[in-house]
């Protein structure tokens, strides 16, 4: 009789921990982009003058609402975003895409158009 061989245990992988996502019930932005839920513009000068609505500039800031997983690097490694939901930031004036979901506006944003976080 051959004697059974006890198999020594396997080294366990180690667990890569994911980015957390809020999705809201609407999916969730792909890669390293962002989604944001833009500020309101000003509706008064400092002086106490009411612009109107077609004079008004896009805001250039807002609230981050979902973010995507992340980007990949040269290796392929996973880097996940800096930003998470309700994160306040500013962005550049150009760099976003605007999109309406379930009839609401906000901007698609790559995480390297962000300037700032509030």
């Amino acid at each position: 009789m051959a004697k059974s061989k006890k198999k020594k245990n396997a080294p366990k992988a180690k667990k890569v921990s994911k980015p957390v996502v809020q999705n809201n019930g609407m999916g969730r932005p792909y890669g390293d982009r962002v989604l944001v839920k833009p500020g309101k513009p000003e509706e008064m000068t400092s002086f106490g003058l009411i612009i109107p609505e077609s004079a008004k500039e896009k805001p250039e800031q807002g609230t981050v609402v979902a973010v995507g997983p992340g980007r990949r690097d040269e290796d392929g490694n996973l880097m996940p975003l800096l930003v998470k939901p309700g994160d306040k930031i500013m962005f550049s004036k150009y760099g976003y895409d605007e999109v309406t979901i379930n009839g609401v506006d906000y901007y698609l944003i790559r995480e390297e158009s962000i300037t700032y976080v509030l």
